[in-house]
């Protein structure tokens, strides 16, 4: 067991170490100091760790020393026994010995973290030590080039000319041989190529042909991986992470190589987002749009013309019409399953445009209508999978390995997944520990041309026992660390959400550090006293004026967060003439994309930006772009929303109190993130004005109060708010 020397890593960050040299203007931290002497703790007791970090205290070198130290001390101790076992090995004439050596994993939710890591804060830390660090990104299959794909659709080029002359421009960057540097990433490429462009190239897990891959020695994806088996530290998004993690908690095991090289030490930064990034990997959903999607790639006919993998197939096989007629008509017929259970269940969802199955439905109801319908789509579908794997298992090898057949196996997976989520729905009250409900989307014409369609969606009702398995047990070290995993210092529930409160047996550490910015001069938190609360008459025309008044009194440079998008909008429209007539641009979410709604407020500091839910995080906008936050409504989930209903009927059920375990705590984080928004760097200055009086009328609003850090306070009537706002920043 390598231990760390506390004195000697954290003497680094004090004045004069070797990584406060290098840093200019820095300044010791005693928040940072102390966050690093509890990781180092982390790594020397093989314990799990959980830290609250605020803005400024410097968490990413806070947990990378530790790390690279780790790192190299493991490094070395993996040579020295590696070469001990060849030499014996060699004695013996056995086999090769057994690599020892781990890499620490770092976890990011941001891809901007991910890459500041990499390229700046990884090598500085390195350079420091003056050790040789070695140090992979990885990022997802989606975000490298496919070469056999990108070679495949050069020869069926899409009709689009732009398209094809982007095409044309990827497949000479690929193949230039002066390109020797490059990891066929496309934050690599030249130039950003359109969405259809990219995703007709990227790597996909589905359609990957692994080691019977033509272009295999040119895999992109396949180098990343080989380059990252002898890595000290691999830095990896959350995505990547779970795709990993949960593979090995379904067998893949933790001693071989799956999506990462095998590891025990583990830090998750941004850990307040795990629950949401791990859903989808315990999750499954299907709809007709999707099923359309499958059979289409498998076989589709225009007049007189049969296209798709299925005629490739039977073109390469002995003649065998028949069975591909039959093939054909078991396509038809899941396409007229899929209608009729889409048109049923968009029926079911009604005007609220959501229905969630649970024990306390009437079954009578369902087996008149859904049920039937989802057990003949179930029916349909196995008969087609049947159908083709008869046919494959009967090829000889040579053909087996086909790309075309291959591809065929990943369709008649994806198809069976949603067979065996249709079986689950029809079997729904006997999976009570999972949340099922069917939900209306809808938007422009798709290819089947309905605008509104159903999907079937299933996630676990406690992702806790999940990821307890597959994240805190496995590993010997897991630090996670975030600017807001507690409630008024207090880890319960976020340890209760993830699962580390039932792990008795472990060591485990926690810690809350505060930001080193001057909350109590820079920040001004503004209530009024005199606002309707959100179920009062009155309080959306409140919001639409209050909203228009203090973007108004702050000349922009404003976030104005909502927990409804009708909200927003009612809100946009009341302030949008006004305000532009001040010559203050308003941006509102929806109109654009997300990055370049940012880019664009970021890049104007008389701009306010209307937005909900995904904008209450992972805004940073410092200095004078971004000075005053408001927070129009507390961010409680919505009622009807059938994963939280359902966590709240199960923590009822067990005599509990939904409200003070489950939406409180969850709002009171989510506040929290909303009210990060503003400071951003030390000298940043503004205001966080919260229109929602609970906060000053309810017993459950010193929650969220004493939840922030320590500010200059306003709790009057609006109008005098708006004259402290004016005062405040200039």
């Amino acid at each position: 067991m390598i231990k760390l020397d506390t004195d000697k890593i954290t003497s680094a960050l004090l004045e004069g170490g070797s990584v406060a040299e290098k840093l200019p203007f820095y300044e010791a931290r005693q928040a940072q100091l102390d966050l690093m002497a509890l990781v180092i703790s982390a790594f020397n007791e093989d314990a799990l760790c959980m830290a609250e970090a605020g803005t400024g205290v410097g968490k990413s070198f806070a947990y990378l020393l530790p790390a690279m130290y780790y790192a190299a001390a493991n490094s070395a101790a993996a040579s020295a026994t590696a070469a001990a076992a060849t030499s014996a090995v060699s004695a013996a004439k056995k086999n090769d010995a057994k690599q020892v050596n781990k890499p620490v994993v770092i976890s990011t939710a941001t891809i901007t973290l991910q890459q500041q890591l990499y390229e700046k804060d990884i090598p500085l830390v390195a350079s420091a030590m003056d050790t040789e660090i070695k140090a992979v990104l990885m990022k997802g299959r989606g975000n490298y080039i496919c070469v056999r794909r990108l070679e495949d659709v050069m020869f069926e080029p899409p009709l689009d000319k732009n398209h094809h002359d982007e095409l044309k421009q990827i497949h000479k960057w690929v193949n230039d041989d002066e390109q020797v540097s490059h990891n066929g990433g496309k934050s690599e490429l030249p130039f950003m190529p359109a969405d259809s462009v990219w995703s007709s190239v990227c790597s996909e897990s589905d359609l990957c042909l692994g080691f019977h891959c033509p272009f295999n020695q040119q895999c992109f994806v396949q180098k990343v991986k080989k380059n990252a088996l002898n890595a000290d530290i691999i830095v990896v998004n959350h995505h990547l992470l779970f795709a990993d993690l949960v593979a090995r908690a379904r067998g893949a095991g933790y001693e071989n190589a799956v999506v990462l090289p095998p590891f025990d030490r583990l830090i998750i930064d941004e850990a307040h987002t795990i629950e949401s990034s791990a859903t989808s990997f315990f999750s499954s959903e299907f709809s007709r749009v999707g099923i359309f999607h499958q059979l289409g790639k498998l076989y589709h006919k225009r007049r007189a013309n049969h296209r798709g993998l299925l005629v490739k197939l039977f073109s390469i096989l002995p003649p065998d019409a028949d069975t591909l007629d039959e093939m054909a008509d078991i396509i038809d017929k899941i396409r007229k399953r899929c209608e009729d259970l889409d048109e049923q269940a968009l029926q079911i969802c009604g005007s609220e445009g959501i229905f969630r199955l649970s024990p306390s439905v009437d079954e009578s109801f369902l087996k008149k209508t859904l049920l039937p319908s989802l057990k003949s789509l179930r029916k349909e579908i196995l008969k087609l999978t049947d159908s083709i794997r008869i046919v494959i298992e009967q090829l000889d090898e040579e053909i087996a390995f086909h790309q075309t057949v291959w591809e065929i196996r990943m369709i008649v997976k994806r198809l069976e997944s949603a067979a065996e989520t249709a079986d689950v729905f029809c079997k729904y009250q006997k999976h009570e520990d999972d949340v099922l409900w069917i939900e209306k989307y809808g938007g422009a014409k798709n290819f089947s041309g309905s605008q509104n369609w159903a999907v079937f969606s299933r996630t676990p009702l406690d992702l806790a026992p999940k990821l307890k398995e597959s994240v805190f047990s496995p590993n010997k070290t897991v630090v996670c660390v975030s600017a807001t995993l507690a409630i008024n210092e207090d880890f319960s529930y976020w340890a209760k959400t993830c699962g580390i409160n039932t792990l008795s047996d472990r060591a485990v550490f926690s810690g809350c550090f505060a930001s080193p910015f001057p909350y109590s001069s820079a920040v001004l938190l503004a209530v009024p006293s005199d606002a309707p609360l959100p179920d009062e008459y009155g309080y959306q025309e409140f919001v639409n004026t209050a909203a228009r008044d203090l973007v108004s009194a702050s000349d922009g440079s404003a976030l104005v967060l909502f927990t409804s998008y009708q909200s927003l909008t009612n809100a946009y429209a009341e302030a949008q003439p006004h305000l532009t007539n001040l010559g203050i641009r308003c941006l509102k979410q929806g109109d654009d994309d997300r990055t370049r709604l940012l880019n664009d407020f970021i890049g104007d500091t008389k701009s306010c930006l209307f937005a909900t839910d995904s904008f209450w995080e992972g805004v940073d906008a410092p200095g004078d772009t971004l000075r005053m936050v408001v927070i129009c409504r507390l961010p409680f989930r919505t009622p009807g929303e059938p994963v939280h209903e359902a966590r709240r009927e199960a923590v009822e059920k067990k005599g509990g109190n939904p409200f003070m375990e489950l939406s409180l705590p969850q709002s009171v984080m989510k506040f929290k993130q909303g009210f990060g928004r503003l400071m951003r760097r030390s000298a940043d200055k503004g205001i966080v004005v919260v229109l929602d009086g609970r906060i000053l009328k309810k017993t459950y609003g010193r929650l969220f109060l004493e939840s922030l850090p320590e500010t200059k306070r306003s709790f009057s009537s609006f109008n005098n708010i708006v004259n402290d706002v004016e005062n405040f920043l200039y």
